[in-house]
């Protein structure tokens, strides 16, 4: 699994503006929907008005691509410059799962 975190930042709440029109509009949906995906979902930091982070999961690089590739790019990238957001991203690549940790964990 590839988990990118992507950080959106704009003025005036206007990354959260941006994050409501996704699930609104039906593009977060559909992007849910596509083969591979496995989250994406959005948060926002209590400390940061102006920042919304998205974790995005897919299955693999393959359908990273594919995503990438898709129209649905289009149309999420018209989205990112109606609100004028910056953005800084952080990838992390699933290793094997550690029994150990589960002991850390409260379920």
């Amino acid at each position: 699994m590839i988990t990118v975190n992507l950080y959106y930042h704009g003025a005036k709440g206007a990354a959260r503006a941006f994050a409501e029109e996704m699930e609104s509009s039906g593009i977060a949906a559909a992007i849910r929907s596509e083969p591979g995906n496995l989250r994406y979902q959005y948060f926002q930091p209590l400390d940061d008005p102006d920042t919304v982070l998205l974790i995005d999961s897919w299955q693999d690089q393959a359908a990273i691509d594919a995503h990438h590739a898709s129209p649905m790019m289009g149309r999420l990238a018209a989205l990112r410059e109606k609100y004028d957001l910056h953005m800084a991203a952080e990838r992390f690549v699933s290793a094997e799962e550690n029994p150990e940790d589960e002991k850390f964990l409260r379920k």
